[in-house]
């Protein structure tokens, strides 16, 4: 069966802590699975010298060589990539295509198109491709759509064709889940628990991340027929981790360890800037609106860094190839305004602790969007400069791969 959601976002009435001090951070602590929603009202954000709060910049710039490939170009934002096991890739577009990308060229005819609805952030996001695709041939996009004369953002299914070039829809496999001009999420994984895991943005309603019985700004967590898992932290819910502002990257540390990425306020609140990486587990808050800075506050988990400047993060992957051994263990972040490839060391004896983070490829490929481990041990990141916020150049947006 479906989960078609009936959950309805229920506004938190609570005094929201504007004016925080700045801040570093404490070990997270698990939200209650108890509780129905935390009470923003009640958290007393305080300082913690365990985060890195980065005041100016971004970060030195990296030190270890890197080698860029063009992999395809001619796309119109490429938002996310999925590999097939005959070393094919599947690519979305954000108004609404899917791609095929196969002998390293791009096949000009659309695997499928998508009556996506809206502008700005929204449009066709994320793919994943099911754990046995190469038994049942089965993909997941998340896009936005027209329900009934309303914007959702959904995740359905679809099955792809023997010949790989036409697919066509299988299923809706979640619904309703809250969209606006902004902060959408979009990203989705699958983890290797075999569940599929989907990031939400707050849809610019900052309190409908801290509503369990909403599905914005948080990760979900589904098995790959729509099904809410028995063991997900909150009974009979999707949710998975809770209190997130817009999520665009994640990836496993291992199996219950996610890394997140995280937008920052942009105005709202007073507040602005402040983009963030998170370690988390399931159940976890992270404290979005309550804390938003290098701040700690009771049940909520303060972040691993914090850039006080407007990244923002687009998608994000621990690198586990063998082509630059210096990065192993690295989360690699691929960022859109600040227009780099920022690398994150974690500190292996206080894994919540950053060690260190640099810059690569500052100014040198503008926008990037995508950032996803290949089955060959590579690196992948999209450009993301047709936009609109960017300069689109005359080949369009880029698959780039990053080697030794």
């Amino acid at each position: 069966m479906n989960i078609t959601t009936n959950f309805t976002s229920k506004i938190i009435i609570g005094v929201v802590c504007l004016g925080i001090t700045s801040c570093t951070l404490p070990t997270s602590e698990s939200a209650n699975a108890n509780n129905q929603q935390t009470q923003v009202s009640q958290q007393i954000p305080t300082k913690n010298q365990a985060c890195t709060l980065v005041e100016n910049g971004f970060g030195s710039p990296g030190k270890v060589n890197v080698r860029v490939e063009e992999v395809v170009t001619g796309l119109e934002v490429p938002w996310g990539i999925a590999f097939l096991p005959n070393q094919d890739m599947l690519v979305t577009e954000r108004p609404g295509r899917v791609r095929l990308v196969r002998g390293g060229k791009l096949v000009q005819k659309p695997v499928a198109t998508i009556n996506v609805t809206g502008s700005g952030e929204d449009g066709l996001l994320g793919i994943a491709t099911h754990p046995k695709f190469a038994e049942n041939r089965l993909f997941y996009v998340y896009y936005t759509a027209d329900r009934n004369g309303s914007q959702v953002n959904r995740v359905e299914r679809w099955q792809l064709s023997a010949d790989g070039l036409t697919a066509s829809p299988n299923r809706i496999i979640l619904d309703d889940i809250p969209v606006a001009q902004f902060h959408n999420g979009g990203r989705i994984r699958f983890g290797a628990d075999g569940m599929l895991y989907i990031g939400t943005g707050d849809a610019r309603k900052p309190q409908s991340s801290q509503d369990i019985n909403s599905l914005a700004g948080k990760i979900l967590r589904l098995t790959a027929d729509g099904q809410v898992p028995q063991d997900n932290p909150f009974p009979k819910n999707p949710v998975y981790i809770t209190g997130i502002r817009n999520t665009q990257g994640f990836d496993w540390r291992d199996r219950s360890t996610l890394l997140v990425t995280d937008h920052g306020p942009s105005g709202e609140l007073g507040r602005s800037g402040h983009d963030k990486a998170s370690v988390a587990k399931a159940g976890d808050n992270l404290g979005w609106p309550t804390i938003y800075r290098c701040e700690s506050g009771k049940g909520l988990v303060t972040p691993s860094i914090v850039w006080r400047n407007a990244l923002p993060p687009g998608g994000a992957a621990i690198y586990t190839g063998n082509s630059i051994p210096e990065w192993k263990g690295s989360l690699i972040i691929a960022t859109l305004r600040s227009e780099h490839l920022q690398r994150v060391v974690f500190n292996p004896q206080s894994p919540q602790q950053v060690q260190s983070h640099e810059v690569y490829l500052q100014g040198q490929y503008g926008r990037l969007r995508e950032a996803i481990m290949g089955p060959d041990g590579e690196l992948y990141i999209t450009t993301s400069n047709c936009d609109g916020r960017g300069s689109c150049p005359s080949q369009q947006d880029k698959i780039l791969r990053i080697t030794r």
